[in-house]
């Protein structure tokens, strides 16, 4: 009997599709840009801005890349600004989906965040109106190749984690949401091999969407391809068997 694909695992099984689009890096970049306009082009006392780095590297973006994008965020080299907006609604049988954006054109983003929804079943809401429905929290993720499972938890554990998920080939690791950057320095200092960390939203609970999937994850795909959206969260599972099919089609 097939199981259940929660939001974390379809994600991960939609992140290949995701990255051959090409518009990964342009997300990572703009990222990376931010942090270090707001702290700093240094990452060793810039947490955000290493983070950033690390999932860029974790993306297997040229250190060139970086660079530059880091030079561009402290004025060494021009570039626009960018701003932090969150956007909320809702999908078909009403799941909760979130989408975070970074942008230099507030108008333009809300425009085609909004007109987005619309188009494909959705419906923007207020601020506030699904995030209690998510927790915000660290994510850490640690491919399992060799490593024995029993030693990588505990070392979680003991640098402060709050859980340890097997799921899609990685030991993912969960923090609360400020000890994210002490964790995964411990980790790193032990010399474990990072392939994703992140700051991510886990639903409370999850909504199934069998009967809506197709529709849903058109509405998600297309928010994703929005230039200016940066991570799109949702409260919803579907069947292996549905989203496998999907995927074929």
């Amino acid at each position: 009997m097939s199981g259940h694909s929660k939001w974390s695992s379809i994600k991960h099984k939609k992140g290949a599709a995701d990255a051959k689009r090409g518009k990964i890096f342009t997300k990572l970049v703009k990222e990376i840009i931010v942090a270090a306009k707001e702290g700093g082009g240094d990452i060793e006392i810039n947490p955000r801005l290493r983070l950033a780095v690390s999932t860029a590297k974790g993306s297997n973006m040229p250190n060139s890349n970086i660079e530059r994008a880091i030079k561009r965020g402290t004025g060494e080299l021009d570039g626009v600004s960018y701003e932090n907006l969150t956007y909320e609604g809702y999908g078909h049988n009403g799941v909760a989906i979130i989408v975070e954006t970074l942008t230099d054109n507030k108008q333009r983003t809300v425009a085609d965040v909004r007109h987005i929804f619309s188009k494909y079943g959705g419906n923007l809401a207020e601020n506030g109106s699904v995030s209690w429905m998510f927790e915000q929290k660290g994510l850490i993720a640690i491919p399992e190749d060799d490593l024995d499972e029993d030693k990588v938890m505990m070392a979680s554990l003991d640098a402060g984690a709050e859980d340890f998920v097997v799921e899609e080939g990685n030991f993912n690791i969960y923090t609360a949401y400020s000890e994210l950057h002490s964790v995964l320095k411990k980790l790193e200092d032990s010399n474990y091999k990072i392939e994703k960390a992140e700051l991510t939203r886990i639903p409370k609970n999850t909504v199934n969407a069998d009967d809506v999937a197709e529709k849903l994850l058109k509405l998600i795909d297309n928010l994703e391809d929005c230039d200016d959206v940066q991570k799109v969260y949702a409260n919803f599972e579907i069947s292996d068997e549905v989203f496998e099919r999907l995927s074929e089609d």
